[in-house]
């Protein structure tokens, strides 16, 4: 229908062109009659294609100019070319004219194509509605979207598009969007719903744009169906909260298995330091079973040569004195029964260290607290211990700070008998011991000092421990006691012992004890 306007235009335009020439040929001195050429050219601006719009412009400034040599009336030759060439620019200004026309027309036309190709084509749904809230044009996709005819939605209402439990609060914010109007996208923080032909709801994302046209507001909503986000959404967020179930119960699973761990770890823990408690008490045990073992193999070597000595010492002089039987043979038998004494009295020594080691092992030994005169204590204990001197031998004594101090007298007496007796037996014939006494600031400072034998460097941390005695002294009568028993005597009334030794030179017991009555 189209070509066939255009064929008719085209005619109609031929026939204006002709006919014009043809007057022009009659009546050569009538100037308007190019008017003709003038909306022949002007005609084409509804044809499409510019060559013929350029064709009849070229053809009417041709025939213009023929114009020009027709037989006319005798005038003005100057008028007539200046009439000829106004007359060719107003044609040549009517085609250049119509040729831009045209292109500014095509132009629109390409435009408005884009805009109905883009329009028609877009798979967004678009809606236009005026300022009332009436649908002014629809696209394909929104029809298809919602299941309407083109018909059954323009004029109508938007809110036919919407369910109707949000009728109201569409219209408010209907309202809302006409007064501040601006392009945004609906639904931010909520959820939106469409309405299909058959009632069927689904979700939708709305985006708004406006424009102005003659003073008429119109809304744009491109809409949009987001039924397999939202399902993709929830589907998600199961799986989300499925994956927190399973955070959840792999978090308490590792909990309890931490608490196991831990409790494990606790037991492992305790049956170790039990392993350890254990070894070390089979560690002590061996240790305690080898002294034990030390100490009787001590024992057995010193009793067997400390009570065989004296007994045949006994069994010797009982034999020999039957053999003096004449008066004066009674030197010999005196001698006799003298070593029959001392070795009785050995024995008896022996028995009583055995007696009194046996009494702290048992814990019988008790203290009982008293002052005691450290002078007067010291020069009984000296009259006391004249008798087992050596020949030659003597005890110097030196006191000095305070008389009087409170301990146990017996248990102090022991232990100066002890010390004093040792001294005595491991120094030579003449020798001094020389007994040291300071009592000062509530603590005595009580020392023994010969000039005997000695003690091996490597012995003396031995000598403190029950039945040692040191390598040089095994041919002199001992238990190897004394000083055990010296050291456990002296920690019951909580005091410290030491001593200092050279081999040869001499041997320093010191005793350091506190005065108990500061302490009670």
């Amino acid at each position: 229908m189209f070509k066939e306007k255009a064929l008719n235009v085209l005619l109609f335009c031929s026939i204006l062109t002709v006919c014009t020439a043809v007057l022009q040929f009659i009546y050569p001195d009538i100037g308007f009659l190019y008017g003709g050429f003038v909306a022949a050219t002007l005609l084409t601006v509804f044809l499409q294609n510019d060559n013929l719009t350029k064709l009849f412009g070229i053809v009417s400034l041709a025939l213009i100019l023929l114009s020009g040599f027709y037989p006319r009336e005798a005038g003005s030759t100057q008028l007539l070319l200046l009439q000829l060439l106004f007359q060719c620019i107003i044609v040549l200004l009517t085609m250049i004219a119509v040729i831009y026309i045209k292109k500014i027309y095509g132009s629109l036309e390409n435009d408005q194509q884009q805009v109905k190709a883009l329009f028609d084509n877009a798979t967004e749904g678009i809606i236009l509605t005026n300022q009332k809230g009436e649908i002014v044009l629809v696209n394909p996709a929104a029809l298809q979207l919602f299941g309407y005819h083109k018909d059954e939605l323009l004029g109508k209402a938007i809110e036919m598009l919407i369910p109707g439990r949000f009728h109201h609060a569409h219209s408010g914010y209907r309202e809302g969007f006409y007064k501040k109007p601006g392009n945004r996208s609906m639904g931010h923080g909520r959820d939106l719903f469409a309405k299909t032909k058959t009632g069927e709801e689904f979700p939708v994302e709305v985006s708004l744009s406006f424009y102005k046209q003659k003073n008429e507001f119109f809304v744009i909503a491109f809409i949009v169906d987001i039924t397999q986000r939202k399902e993709s959404e929830q589907r998600l967020m199961e799986k989300r909260e499925q994956l927190e179930h399973v955070t959840e119960e792999i978090r308490t699973l590792n909990a309890d298995l931490e608490n196991k761990v831990e409790e494990r770890t606790m037991i492992l823990k305790d049956a170790l330091q039990e392993l350890e408690r254990s070894q070390q008490n089979l560690s002590e045990a061996l240790d305690k079973e080898k002294e034990l073992n030390e100490i009787k193999s001590r024992f057995v070597s010193m009793a067997s040569h400390e009570f065989r000595t004296p007994l045949s010492t006994v069994l010797s002089s009982a034999a020999l004195i039957g053999k003096y039987t004449q008066s004066d043979d009674q030197d010999k038998r005196d001698r006799h029964l003298k070593r029959i004494r001392d070795s009785v009295k050995h024995l008896n020594d022996l028995l009583e260290d055995f007696l009194s080691l046996g009494k702290l092992e048992e814990g019988k030994v008790l203290t009982t607290t008293g002052p005691v005169d450290l002078k007067e204590f010291l020069e009984d204990i000296m009259e006391e211990m004249k008798t087992l001197l050596k020949p030659g031998q003597e005890i110097n004594i030196s006191c000095s700070g305070d008389d009087l101090i409170v301990t146990d007298k017996k248990l102090l007496r022991n232990i100066l008998i002890n010390l004093i007796g040792n001294a005595a037996k491991f120094s030579p014939e003449g020798s001094p011991i020389q007994v040291s006494a300071s009592n000062e600031n509530d603590l005595l400072h009580l020392s023994v000092q010969d000039k005997g034998i000695g003690i091996a460097e490597e012995d003396q941390h031995h000598m403190f421990t029950s039945f040692f005695r040191g390598r040089n002294a095994v041919n002199i009568q001992g238990t190897g006691l004394g000083l055990h028993i010296v050291k456990r005597y002296v920690d019951l009334i909580q005091g410290k012992i030491s001593l200092e030794s050279k081999l040869g030179e001499g041997t320093t017991v010191t005793v350091e004890l506190p005065d108990l009555s500061a302490k009670q």
